[in-house]
């Protein structure tokens, strides 16, 4: 039997030691785009966890956005708070509400900086609003888009378009030439499921219609059943009925794509983060990238996910969840995620890097969102979000799935479900007076 050393027995215990004290973290991701994704975040975390002795994170794919935001609801309730989760970006101010997340002073005392002023030297300015609440920074942004219009461009020539629309009438226009109900071809798609999708994009649609979808500095206002938002959705709906462009029935984003990719539709409406997918699978035809057409203006919703990190976890944990935090948002990995997925970085230095300089000199269709951003407004936030939104999203099905239900009907609804959802916070806040 071969014999052991003191020493290589104290060189054992030492790393035994070493690898135990790394601080152990649950980290919840999203892949609300393309399953591709899940992997890639996979691999992030690995070289993190391969690159220090400090930190070890378990990564939890979690869903869809949605999905997220109960897992790790669910999770903090049970007493096992997620240390940081990629969430939805219009989650924050509802998350603050209720108490469930900590201000991102707490992990960021073990750096050398307070959030807010990272946020704002670091960060471009559309994203910063959906990541505070009455001026708290709770969230630091990871991720973002904005819904862009892809196009195929081999079907634009044959059609004799020669370049994107700019505002609706010539989307309009083109969405005829491109439409051809005896090959199944139609001209424009846009997703309207109540998984947020048909929410994000109507409210683009107001925003360039020269409205807002909701009051930006105060979680309990939404204006479904202002002129702006009615005109949206008359637009939406005489696409499918009045001018028979687009297909009836509510649409997802895996439909819409797959239909792209066969070569039966002309343009679609869907998120900058889907660019990676929709640049890997267009095969047969030439893909063309627009920013969203005008209407009374140019306007589009930010979009995306940030970081946040749910209450109730240690101090040890604050700090490694700082730790990787910043790890994702550098400037490198943060750039690369971006190349990676097609959502572009909110992290303004991730474009001084040579890497994203070189990416977009060769695929200029990246550089569109960047473009966007000069036109982006935040994205529509309130007390109860999620049901919130559907309150509109559920309308807007009703809608395309019965040419007999009017715009105003529908949005009459809409507005007072969300009313009667929003109500216990406007009772405890706006409609509050001093005793």
């Amino acid at each position: 039997m071969r014999k052991i050393s003191a020493l290589t027995l104290a060189i054992g215990f030492i790393a035994a030691g070493t690898a135990s004290a790394k601080e152990n973290i649950d980290f919840m991701f999203p892949a609300p785009v393309d399953g591709k994704l899940t992997m890639e975040m996979t691999r992030v975390i690995k070289e993190f966890n391969q690159s220090q002795n400090d930190v070890e994170v378990r990564g939890i794919f979690t869903g869809n956005y949605d999905t997220t935001k109960v897992k790790a609801e669910a999770a903090a309730k049970s007493g096992q708070p997620p240390a940081l989760v990629i969430m939805s970006a219009n989650f924050t101010a509802d998350l603050a509400i209720k108490n469930e997340i900590l201000p991102m002073d707490e992990l960021f005392k073990f750096g050398d900086q307070k959030a807010t002023p990272f946020l704002t030297q670091n960060f471009w300015p559309a994203m910063r609003q959906n990541a505070q609440l009455n001026g708290v920074t709770y969230a630091i942004p990871f991720h973002n888009s904005t819904p862009i219009l892809y196009y195929n461009k081999d079907m634009f020539a044959k059609a004799g378009i020669t370049a994107p629309p700019k505002d609706w009438d010539e989307l309009l226009e083109d969405s005829k030439k491109l439409t051809d109900s005896a090959k199944g071809q139609w001209g424009i798609m846009l997703p309207s499921t109540n998984d947020d999708y048909g929410g994000w994009i109507l409210s683009a649609l107001v925003r360039a219609n020269g409205g807002q979808y909701y009051n930006a500095d105060y979680p309990g206002e939404v204006y479904y059943d202002k002129p702006s938002t009615l005109g949206a959705l008359h637009f939406w709906q005489n696409l499918v009925y009045r001018d028979r462009v687009m297909p009836s029935g509510v649409l997802n984003s895996k439909q819409i794509s797959a239909a792209f990719f066969s070569g039966k539709l002309g343009m679609a409406m869907l998120s900058t983060g889907a660019l990676g997918f929709m640049r890997e699978n267009t095969k047969d035809f030439e893909l063309g990238v627009a920013m969203m057409p005008a209407k009374v203006r140019n306007g589009v919703t930010i979009g995306g996910a940030s970081l946040v990190s749910f209450k109730g976890i240690s101090d040890d944990q604050k700090k490694a969840a700082y730790q990787f935090l910043q790890y994702l948002v550098s400037p490198k990995v943060n750039g690369a995620w971006s190349r990676f997925t097609g959502y572009f970085s909110p992290r303004m230095a991730s474009y001084d890097t040579p890497e994203m300089k070189d990416y977009l000199a060769k695929d200029p269709r990246a550089a569109i969102a960047l473009e966007q951003l000069k036109y982006a407004y935040p994205w529509y936030s309130t007390y109860e979000t999620v049901a919130v939104r559907q309150a509109m999203e559920n309308q807007l099905a009703a809608l395309v799935n019965d040419e007999k239900v009017t715009p105003e009907t529908a949005a009459a609804q809409a507005q007072k479900d969300a009313d009667t959802i929003m109500k216990p916070y406007v009772d405890s806040t706006a409609l509050t007076v001093p005793k």
